[in-house]
């Protein structure tokens, strides 16, 4: 049995950790809360505006957007989307194992050319990726420090010019789509090109705008506003996701602290009781050794 000191010293430890895990538990609270509003908020805006443009483009004949031209996948972007920061369960490994499924199973001939390009957004994802047989052409960790449509708006910019130039024929996002704090779903989009929706095109069919000044003009601004809503509601997805995974872990990391507390507490009673039983023993045997005496 473990002596009084180690016991001691593991409970002080358990003590400390339990401590910084329910108080990053609380940080990650307040963060997924503001979090979570940004999401919520832009969803019905993303929507509408899908709506809206399906709608509008079902009435033009013809569309020669170039960010609508379907066009054989020879060449590959794939957008993920992780965090700056562990201690959130499996969310970095699942955005991270997604990824490499994707390849591996739909884009396998491209990465065997060498033809896949990867962003990373998130210190996580971007090392593990730079580190092995990657073409990692992004590196947007700070983008976490100052998340807004702004920000996010010139990776959409950059990513929509070299698909536009022919440099890219397609492009997927990856990241975990935000349901509540203990469930996130991973999900990869395609954002390039921007395909119709055909459920949206029935379910506006019999909607009717006032349009000005043309149908062409309004598609030529949606497309990419819609292109860049998509992105940035990835990211925001994610970084609500990033926080609610990592108060769950924090939640389940206090609570294993606690049952842990207990073993050791148990433990060091053991050995406090098996120590004076000892010394009472060797008491009583040094007394009735000098009465014999």
């Amino acid at each position: 049995m473990a002596n009084l000191k180690e016991v001691r010293n593991r409970i002080t430890s358990v003590t400390s950790t339990q401590q910084i895990t329910k108080a990053m538990k609380m940080v990650s609270a307040a963060k997924l809360k503001r979090a979570t509003n940004a999401i919520v908020q832009l969803r019905p805006y993303a929507t509408k505006l899908r709506e809206i443009l399906a709608q509008v483009s079902a009435s033009v004949e013809g569309n020669d957007s170039p960010y609508t031209q379907d066009r054989i996948p020879t060449k590959v972007l794939i957008v993920v989307v992780t965090s700056n920061r562990g201690l959130a369960g499996a969310f970095n490994a699942n955005a991270i194992k997604t990824t490499n499924n994707l390849i591996a199973t739909k884009y396998a001939d491209q990465f065997a050319r060498g033809d896949v390009s990867i962003i990373a957004i998130g210190k996580r994802g971007h090392d593990f990726f730079s580190k092995r047989e990657f073409n990692v052409i992004g590196n947007h960790n700070e983008l976490f420090n100052n998340l807004d449509f702004e920000n996010v708006s010139k990776i959409t910019e950059y990513v929509m010019e070299q698909f536009k130039e022919g440099n890219i024929d397609r492009v997927e996002v990856v990241y975990n789509q935000f349901r509540n704090a203990a469930v996130q779903i991973l999900t990869s989009e395609q954002i390039l090109p921007l395909l119709p929706d055909n459920k949206e095109d029935e379910d506006v069919a019999e909607l009717d705008y006032i349009i000005e000044p043309s149908k062409e003009k309004i598609i030529e601004e949606l497309i990419p506003k819609a292109i860049k809503i998509q992105l940035y509601k990835a990211v925001l997805d994610s970084h609500a996701s990033e926080h609610g995974a990592r108060m769950t872990a924090m939640d389940k990391a206090t609570e294993n602290a606690g049952d842990l507390l207990r073993q050791l507490k148990l433990s060091y009673n053991q050995a406090r009781q098996a120590a004076i039983t000892t010394e009472l023993t060797e008491i009583v045997s040094g007394a009735a050794a000098l009465s014999n005496g």
